[in-house]
């Protein structure tokens, strides 16, 4: 007689594994079906029956490994060790607990007790590994095992970092990953919001979190003041204070341009301004270029000069001037040769001077493409402007009637660099 073939139907909305097996997952069970018919199911956290029925499903050849594999994006080691498993065993091996070796432990009853309540108050794993000076691994095995129980947050609306990735990834909506808040992302597009809200969601685990005890820091020296009419205008969802908040998380988590940012999750960066993600590095660009319209980005530096000078005019009383040289290792341009002193070599580049107050805190820069030296540039550059954003100087008259009158004492320190007082 001639074998039946089994027409390749699978349910609508089920993943495919092949032409007639497929899987439907939803947020509790995992249900397998053989053409239209389902043949197994399983809760989708219990990963020993997972591991039980794909390899029933290779075994009867149902499927091949390489279906199981590029389908659930398991590893082929893990594939092959449970077919042996089941051929040895039977699907009874996948559930026998494991032998716990006599003697020599670490985690002794008293280190488990404390460990187990440690657990109980939330603690992580890493926390509690130093907190009880035993090794991630080891308190890892413990709860694999059995040994110890990781409860679950007392919080139900408490995220992880893997639960949300897995709803960044189905959230797309064809807006991109982890653009959760349709709404008021249409409302943008049409010109009815006034940006993105900024809500912060009870979240564990999120990456670089502790940028977030910085952001004091930040606003208390300056970050966001004059920035309405100083900086360009931005419209659409995200506004100045979200391009201004994630420019200084970038700079505390050395993320040193924009391209980098294609290497950190959006939706978990995200998080740390309150948003459902950042933008995408092609709107950020275009961002940046609206804020820094008709030089605006350089007018807001000298507004915060200005700001940082009036609020420690004390520091203010002591300036300290610093030359270096940027290299320049470009080709679409030959730019004058400097000794780079760090290089020992003469190499192209162009000379950045940096004005400091008595501190070291920075006030601002002026740029040297041709460097005529640092006399000329004290008189020609630093001066007139320290004497417009610093007023009230005794010598500002007298300067501005004949610049020659100026009196500035020069300080060379061990090395031979200038400083300016």
């Amino acid at each position: 007689m001639k074998q039946q073939m089994i027409l390749p139907c699978i349910p609508r909305g089920a993943t495919e594994i092949n032409n007639v097996v497929g899987v439907f997952r939803d947020d509790n069970t995992w249900t397998y079906f053989l053409g239209g018919y389902p043949i197994n199911f399983h809760k989708a956290d219990d990963w020993k029956m997972f591991r039980v029925i794909t390899s029933q499903l290779i075994e009867s050849g149902g499927c091949r490994q390489v279906d199981i594999i590029n389908t659930f994006g398991v590893s082929k080691s893990s594939v092959i060790r449970y077919q042996n498993l089941l051929k040895e065993g039977g699907p009874a091996a996948f559930f026998k607990p494991r032998a716990v070796k006599s003697g020599g432990r670490i985690l002794t009853e008293k280190v488990l007790a404390k460990a187990q309540s440690l657990l109980d108050e939330q603690y992580t794993r890493s926390e509690i590994s130093l907190k009880l000076h035993i090794k991630y691994d080891t308190l890892r095995k413990a709860i694999n095992d059995g040994r110890l129980k990781e409860t679950k947050p007392n919080n139900p609306s408490v995220t992880t970092k893997s639960a949300r990735n897995v709803e960044d990834a189905r959230a797309s909506f064809g807006m991109g990953t982890a653009c959760t808040r349709v709404e008021d992302r249409v409302d943008n597009v049409f010109g009815f919001g006034e940006g993105a809200l900024i809500r912060f969601e009870p979240c564990l685990d999120v990456p670089k979190g502790g940028v977030l005890c910085a952001l004091p820091a930040l606003l208390q020296n300056g970050l966001l003041h004059g920035v309405k009419g100083v900086l360009g205008k931005v419209g659409g969802y995200y506004r100045t204070l979200h391009i201004l908040l994630l420019l200084a998380f970038m700079s505390l988590c050395r993320i040193k341009t924009v391209e980098q940012l294609r290497g950190h999750a959006p939706g978990e960066f995200g998080n740390l301004l309150g948003l459902d993600r950042i933008p995408e590095v092609r709107c950020l660009r275009m961002k940046l270029d609206q804020l820094s319209v008709d030089d605006s980005a350089k007018q807001w530096a000298t507004h915060l000069s200005k700001y940082w000078m009036e609020s420690n005019p004390t520091a203010a009383g002591t300036l300290y001037v610093d030359g270096h040289v940027r290299v320049y290792h470009g080709g679409k341009t030959k730019l004058p040769r400097k000794f780079v002193s760090r290089e020992r070599l003469c190499l192209r580049g162009m000379c950045d001077y940096w004005v400091n107050d008595a501190t070291g805190n920075p006030f601002f820069v002026v740029e040297k493409i041709i460097d005529p030296g640092m006399l000329q540039t004290l008189l020609n550059d630093i001066v007139p402007q320290l004497l417009q954003d610093v007023p009230n100087q005794p010598e500002q008259e007298e300067f501005t009637a004949n610049p020659t009158l100026c009196r500035f004492i020069l300080v060379f320190d061990r090395e031979g660099y200038m400083d300016f007082l």
